[in-house]
Parts: structure tokens; C-alpha cells; sequence
């Protein structure tokens, strides 16, 4: 089965555009887990613009299935909160300083010795370790060189191509099959297999179907534009739906 992961940052995007706390992030993260959700993401950034350093450590304190936090591992504030509240998973992330979102993912072979560090420093807190990288076979074999648990496939460029490409036809095998290549790569090399990035309820069902050994996605935006037409409880149902 396919893990749903519900990343939760627009939630603190919201209320941090207001001040105190409505909407309650960690009430959130309860209702995620209440409303089927297999797990709760959360990417802190330095500037603490949507979920702050603050949240991390109060969601911990009541996550009952998995939590994952996504970020940018050179910052070692950051690595810090990993290693302070120990999550299932911790996702690293090349972001730059002040990057709206996540848009590219590691250079595997050109940070191998970096990566290899410092994935070594959250395997010994017993903490598994997922790296962002794009469709590439040499960027995953880099990962595997890393020691990484697993990769999370960065699917931007799925969702545009497939958001363009005719509902019939070679467009949408065409938007996959990067993806659908570096999963088999990964999977060859012993690596676990994440998504995440634009991925929703038009181009999901599509995405698992070609790739059924997927482990997990995380999906935040989306999701959240979805609940707030559909109710939150009935669009993590339905993102659950896509991936059965």
C-alpha cells in the first residue's frame, strides 16, 4: 500500500497571515491522522514563514502514525529539530534561503560526500533518511552511493506535463516514464521510493498506477486547496482513494 503523507504547511501559512492560532496546526495534525491519513509532513524553513520550529515540537508530542519533516539539511538549526524530536522519517531538501518552494533535487554526485555525512548522523538517531532528487538514473544511482533509506521523486515535472498533455494518446506516457524509469532504477538499487510536488486528485491514480511499488507521497497544497470545496476529512479520503 501506498502511504498518504499530508504535508500541513498551509495550514500555518494561513493562520501566520493573521496572527494567533486559527487555524490550529496542531489540531491539524490530529485531524489528519483522525481522518485517515498514514502520516503528517511538515517542512519548517529558517525564516519559520509557515510552520515555525515551535509547531515541530508540539506536533510530536501527539503523532500517532508517521511523522516526516522535510527541509534543508545545511542549516543546522535544522538539523538540530531533527535529531531534538527524532521523526520516522526525515526528508532532505536542497532548498536555498528564502525559496518559495521546493523546485530542484539534489546533485547526488557532486554533494555525495556532504550527503553521505550528514544522512550517516540521522541513520545513527534511528531516524530513516529520504533524499529529493529528480528523475535522473544517475542522480539516483548517486543516492545510492549516499546511503539513503530511500529518494522522494520530485514531480513537478510530471504535473505540468501531464496537466498539458491530451487525456488520450502518448502525452501522459510521455510525462511518466522519466519518473517510471528512475523508480526501477531505485528500486534495482535497494531504495525506498517517495513522491511529492504538485501531485493531486487529476494526476495521482495515473502516477501510482505506472509506479505500484510506491512507497509514500506527501501532498500538501493541493490537498488543502481540494478541502477547502470539499471539506478536509472528505479530500484526504479521496487522495486516499487514487492511491488504493
Amino acid at each position: 500500500m501506498t502511504k498518504l503523507s499530508v504535508n500541513i504547511n498551509k495550514f500555518a501559512t494561513l493562520r501566520n497571515s493573521r496572527g494567533g492560532n486559527n487555524p490550529d496546526v496542531v489540531k491539524a495534525a490530529i485531524d489528519v491522522q483522525r481522518f485517515g491519513g498514514d502520516g503528517v509532513t511538515v517542512h519548517p524553513r529558517p525564516d519559520e514563514r509557515h510552520i515555525r520550529y515551535e509547531d515541530v515540537q508540539q506536533i510530536k508530542k501527539i503523532i500517532t502514525t508517521e511523522f516526516n519533516i522535510e527541509g534543508n539539511c545545511t542549516e543546522q538549526k535544522f538539523v538540530d529539530l531533527v535529531l531534538e524530536t527524532k521523526p520516522d522519517q526525515v526528508t532532505l531538501v536542497p532548498d536555498t534561503l528564502g525559496q518559495l518552494t521546493s523546485d530542484h533535487g539534489w546533485d547526488t554526485i557532486k554533494n555525495k560526500d556532504y550527503l553521505r555525512d550528514i544522512i550517516s548522523v540521522f541513520k545513527k538517531a534511528g531516524i530513516r533518511v529520504s533524499i529529493f532528487v529528480d528523475p535522473d538514473i544517475k542522480m539516483v544511482e548517486g543516492a545510492a552511493a549516499t546511503g539513503t533509506d530511500r529518494i522522494e521523486l520530485y514531480t513537478e515535472r510530471y504535473a505540468r506535463e501531464f496537466g498539458v498533455a491530451p487525456s488520450t494518446g502518448s502525452g501522459r506516457e510521455s510525462a511518466v516514464k522519466p519518473y517510471v524509469d528512475a523508480a526501477i532504477k531505485a528500486r534495482e538499487l535497494g531504495l525506498g521510493l517517495n513522491a511529492g510536488h504538485d501531485l493531486d486528485l487529476q494526476n495521482l491514480k495515473f502516477f501510482k498506477q505506472h509506479i505500484p511499488w510506491l512507497d509514500e507521497v506527501s501532498i500538501g497544497h493541493a490537498l488543502v486547496c481540494d478541502a477547502l470545496y470539499l471539506g478536509f476529512e472528505n479530500a484526504v479520503q479521496l487522495y486516499k482513494r487514487q492511491l488504493q
